[in-house]
């Protein structure tokens, strides 16, 4: 009975190696053709690449030979005082604004000013009609010179009283009677006196002056309208421009380098049209508001400007700019030297056989125009600041050499 089974299982195990036998040597030989195919991938991405960077060193090397130095723009590096500043938005605000108007009732006679004129302190606005106020002081002079009549009286008869009695022809009741009678008179003559000056007062509110120097605007009334003096719309406002004021803010931070600059003296502000390209006019930093406004983390400056040119206006935007300080004997180079790459700032640096060297730089301040340079270049090196993007490392170039003093000159000062 073993030997039978033993037959069997056997039978079956010889089956089985008949048919796995094919399949294993496909699958072999499968596993031999993915090899081959992906070596030959390999060697053909190989050599894609080879051929690839060796046409393009020999291409570059072509170029290089047939087309000679590259021509680059230059500028040397050099020292100069860069002034340090700060950037703000403003608007301008007249020095003083004037609302004028009526201080009595009546009617609007003549204005004595042209729209848009400029007028000075005291010079005539306008004119109510005064013949109200003229006949009221008229009168307080007039009770005035009475009472005075009457007083001159009393005490003529009051020097009488007190000669007679001491001869018993004049009471001692009649003497007090008349001495009092001078103080009563006295006193309203004080009182006849601040009438007049009343009088006088309104008088001189029907004659309307300008009470500053400075610029009429739009007049709001005509000639021949009633004014009364409840009316708050006015006559004209008067606006001094002549010095005018900038209010504008700068971020919180700005709020120590500021206080350091105005510790050491006046702070120069410049005013610039708001596309940064124009000054307008320079003037000085007047204040620091007292507080920051949290909601938008900024502090409030106002600087004062003589505009003695009017190229400041009322209600004008601007863009102001704080001089913080000068950085004394920096090594400056042309903005446009300055690149960036993966490794940070770096410049092409011409060397004496005119090859470029890479040099990484340590930049400071860069204001768009001039950079300074903490470390990196030393002072009188030739740095390249046009077509970059052709150059390489060792690439032979022909400069043509900027102005130095020139290129130094040209720049405003270095933003913070």
């Amino acid at each position: 009975m073993r030997s039978a089974a033993a037959g069997k299982l056997g039978k079956r195990r010889s089956l089985m190696n008949e048919h796995s036998t094919p399949i294993a040597s496909r699958l072999r030989v499968l596993s031999r053709t993915r090899v081959i195919l992906l070596a030959a991938a390999s060697l053909l991405i190989v050599f894609y690449i080879w051929h690839r960077t060796d046409k393009h060193e020999a291409t570059a090397a072509a170029a290089t030979v047939g087309k000679g130095p590259i021509s680059v723009e230059s500028a040397r590096a050099g020292r100069s005082d860069i002034p340090i500043y700060m950037d703000g938005l403003g608007t301008v605000q007249a020095f003083y604004t004037v609302t004028v108007t009526a201080r009595v009732d009546g009617q609007l006679e003549k204005l004595g000013f042209v729209e848009g004129q400029k007028v000075k302190k005291g010079d005539l606005l306008a004119q109510i009609d005064p013949r109200p106020y003229q006949a009221a002081f008229d009168q307080a002079v007039a009770t005035k010179l009475k009472d005075e009549t009457q007083l001159a009286n009393a005490k003529r008869d009051l020097e009488r009283y007190v000669t007679l009695a001491p001869h018993d022809l004049a009471s001692k009741q009649t003497v007090d009677t008349q001495r009092s009678l001078v103080e009563q008179l006295t006193a309203q003559l004080k009182g006849d006196q601040a009438v007049i000056d009343n009088a006088k007062t309104q008088l001189d509110y029907a004659h309307i002056t300008s009470p500053i120097d400075g610029r009429t605007g739009i007049r709001m009334i005509d000639p021949g309208n009633n004014v009364r003096a409840s009316d708050n719309s006015g006559i004209v406002v008067v606006t001094q421009t002549q010095p005018i004021s900038v209010i504008f803010t700068l971020p919180e931070e700005s709020l120590p380098p500021v206080e350091n600059a105005l510790a050491i003296g006046a702070v120069e502000v410049t005013a610039l049209s708001r596309d940064g390209q124009t000054e307008l006019d320079r003037g000085t930093l007047s204040l620091l508001d007292n507080q920051i406004d949290q909601s938008t983390g900024t502090l409030r400056l106002k600087a004062t400007f003589d505009n003695k040119r009017n190229t400041l206006w009322p209600g004008q935007f601007i863009n102001a700019r704080v001089l913080l300080r000068r950085q004394k004997n920096a090594l400056t180079i042309p903005s446009a030297a300055v690149l960036r790459g993966a490794d940070g700032m770096f410049t092409y640096v011409i060397k004496a056989d005119s090859t470029l060297e890479v040099r990484p730089l340590k930049v400071g301040i860069d204001n768009g125009t001039v950079a300074v340079i903490e470390n990196g270049l030393a002072e009188g090196e030739q740095v390249v600041t046009s077509n970059q993007f052709r150059l390489h490392p060792g690439a032979q170039v022909k400069a043509s050499h900027a102005d130095a003093g020139a290129t130094q000159n040209k720049h405003k000062g270095s933003a913070m």
